[in-house]
């Protein structure tokens, strides 16, 4: 081989070796920048929710202890001393169902990891969910039908149970009076469906990605009104990515919602779905 011949060869080679090295290198610092902002915007996400959940905390607190204040000073009409005291057990549940949304959503930020599997029935827990919101029901005037069948699948029972109670939950309170909801459980031998349906007031469609955000409102007053902390549907979508699932959601200003989850009959890591 003639030096000249050698001389390119190597010139070549060594041509080939940086331009891999170079595209290498704008890899690396693409992903740096990626991580980089993946870890701001996570930073970002703490900051707001805790701010959002010491605004939040501090509503009902400031509410107990302002009744309770002017009862104490003897302030209150005796006449006035039940629904003072009723207002003081509604900022209290309010409290005690933010606090313990919050520690779902904590526990949902873990992961699957260590997730216990068991033969569950979706219909049955889509009745008990409708049972233990029958008195809300009635008291918002709102009919709750169910349509399906028995419909087993390896899942987790109280993450189940979590998405049908915060999806018919928010079905009712954001329903008009004499409203219907209608829950439904569809299963194929691969997947099972769970449909919800309102006749409530309705989503727009600029609001669709964001109703998942922790304490985001469509309609700030009206959560106000019933009670709502925010973070109902936040904890449905972790639990349905943590079981392997989707959410789907379509909706018409003034005629009503409808949710959709499909969930795998058998139970595998997010990782394994995607």
């Amino acid at each position: 081989m003639s030096k000249r011949i050698f001389n390119s060869i190597w010139t070549a080679s060594m041509v080939v070796l940086l331009a891999s090295l170079l595209k290498r290198i704008q890899i690396q610092k693409l992903q740096h920048k990626r991580d980089r902002a993946e870890i701001e915007k996570a930073a970002l996400i703490r900051q707001e929710f805790t701010a959002n959940v010491s605004h939040e905390l501090k509503t009902p607190l400031h509410a107990i202890s302002g009744y309770a204040e002017l009862l104490e000073q003897g302030m209150v009409e005796e006449a006035d001393i039940k629904p003072f005291a009723g207002k003081i057990r509604e900022e209290s549940e309010r409290l005690t169902q933010l606090v313990e949304d919050i520690i779902d959503l904590s526990k949902l930020d873990s992961g699957g990891g260590g997730l216990q599997l068991e033969d569950c029935d979706l219909y049955r827990i889509v009745l008990k969910a409708a049972n233990n919101l029958e008195s809300e029901a009635k008291a918002a005037g709102v009919k709750v039908r169910i349509h399906g069948d028995g419909a087993r699948l390896q899942s987790n029972q109280q993450l189940l149970y979590s998405i049908v109670y915060n999806l018919c939950d928010n079905a009712i309170k954001y329903n008009r009076r004499n409203g219907k909801v209608l829950m439904e459980v569809y299963s194929t031998p691969r997947e099972t469906l769970l449909r919800v349906t309102d006749t409530g007031i309705g989503i727009p469609e600029e609001s669709f990605e964001r109703i998942y955000e922790r304490f985001y409102r469509v309609d700030k007053s009206r959560s106000k009104e019933v009670g709502g902390t925010g973070l109902g549907l936040s904890i449905v979508k972790h639990a349905v990515l943590i079981l392997g699932g989707k959410i789907e959601v379509k909706s018409e200003m003034g005629l009503g919602t409808e949710f959709s989850v499909i969930l795998p009959n058998q139970w595998r890591k997010v990782d394994e779905c995607a």
